[in-house]
């Protein structure tokens, strides 16, 4: 029974951790886009339309990476095991889980 609970816990603790990895990686990643598309601007500001567009669809797509790594967590989090009475059930809902 306590190996099924920690288990569950682990997971419930895990998912948002993970949504809280996604969002820490996307606001650097973010970071290092504009950071190299102004320095870039600034060495050829004649480039600067094109530079902020492909900047611009680059930031979209690591928001678009974020944005999946939160519906992820969001349709697991639905499927973890309901906090029930005994050990008979939570090894039951454990093993719908998976199966």
């Amino acid at each position: 029974m306590f190996a099924a609970v920690d288990f569950i816990s682990a997971l419930a603790w895990a998912l948002p951790l993970a949504v809280a990895l996604a969002a820490v990686g996307s606001a650097y990643g973010l970071g290092k886009a504009v950071t190299a598309a102004m320095e870039a601007i600034g060495r050829q500001p004649e480039a600067a339309g094109r530079i902020q567009t492909a900047m611009i669809i680059g930031c979209a797509f690591i928001e678009a990476l974020t944005i999946y790594a939160l519906l992820t967590v969001i349709l697991l989090m639905n499927r973890l095991p309901k906090p029930v009475e005994g050990a008979k059930a939570v090894l039951d809902q454990v093993s719908s889980f998976f199966g």
